[in-house]
């Protein structure tokens, strides 16, 4: 079955249709056996991406709802349709009314919708907007949320506020803080209480590439990476469960000839590395 993951905020607009495009657009290739992420678009007040990228809305989330009432319910992949940079998404019409109750559908019985069978594979990211009682359903089933703030006190408060209610499920949490902040990642947890934080800089190319004003590459490695979309890939190998730990400085050199040094002890023998043994 098809993981679920939530991104949504809490207070204000700080980017959360920004941030899952960009997690989308960098998911690893080495999870989930290959398969593409889909965005699914879950926002009571209604979607954006279908104004943004000239994308059709139907099929879409609308249908999606309608399919979760049915005995057999019809498939996610076949609502999703693909941006200009490749991501899959299940689009939602502008406006609330209609996407309100697809959302409180999706959150219940169209979680199966969602999952699919025993042999789907996959991720789907849940664009909520900003995270109600209306999604406190998929919110609960989700193997992560991630609740994407600003990074300046009066959002932070908000945010702890939010960890504070939520209990025991804190502890599948990410924050994600946009943009500048002045406080280090282990403050941050240690004093709202979350146990993962991710930074994203502001990175307005990148950003009106994701938001359909701009047409370039999303560069997500190498000299020319795009800041938000080299920190997007990080949390995306998180999330994802791929991520590698890097080791830097001489550990990094010798690893890369086989000889790694255990925490706190030796290095190991390895070819051209091992000292010669005693005669005796």
């Amino acid at each position: 079955m098809r993981r679920l993951i939530t991104v949504g905020s809490v207070k204000g607009a700080p980017g959360v249709t920004t941030t899952v495009l960009a997690l989308a657009a960098v998911w690893p290739d080495r999870a989930d056996h290959g398969v593409r992420p889909v965005v699914v678009e879950a926002d009571v007040s209604g979607g954006d991406l279908a104004v943004r990228f000239g994308c059709p809305h139907t099929p879409g989330l609308l249908d999606v709802a309608t399919s979760a009432r049915q005995e057999q319910p019809g498939s996610l992949l076949a609502a999703a349709t693909d941006l200009p940079f490749g991501v899959r998404v299940v689009a939602s019409p502008a406006g609330g009314g209609a996407c309100g109750e697809a959302v409180r559908l999706v959150a219940g019985p169209g979680q199966r919708v969602l999952r699919g069978d025993e042999s789907d594979r996959g991720t789907v990211l849940l664009d909520m907007g900003r995270i109600g009682d209306d999604a406190s359903g998929v919110v609960g089933a989700a193997e992560a949320v991630v609740l994407v703030s600003r990074g300046g006190a009066d959002a932070l408060a908000h945010a702890y506020a939010h960890f504070s209610e939520a209990g025991p499920r804190v502890e599948r949490y990410v924050l994600a803080v946009v943009g500048p902040c002045p406080y280090a990642a282990g403050e941050i947890t240690a004093t709202l209480g979350v146990g993962r934080v991710i930074f994203l800089p502001w990175d307005p190319k990148a950003a009106d590439v994701l938001a359909g004003r701009a047409r370039s590459a999303l560069r997500a490695r190498g000299w020319r990476a795009s800041p938000l979309m080299a920190a997007a890939g990080a949390a995306a190998r998180q999330l994802s469960g791929t991520d590698e730990v890097v080791t830097k400085g001489l550990s990094g050199d010798l690893a890369g000839l086989g000889a790694v040094p255990p925490p706190g002890g030796h290095l190991r023998r390895a070819a051209g590395l091992a000292p010669k043994e005693s005669a005796s």
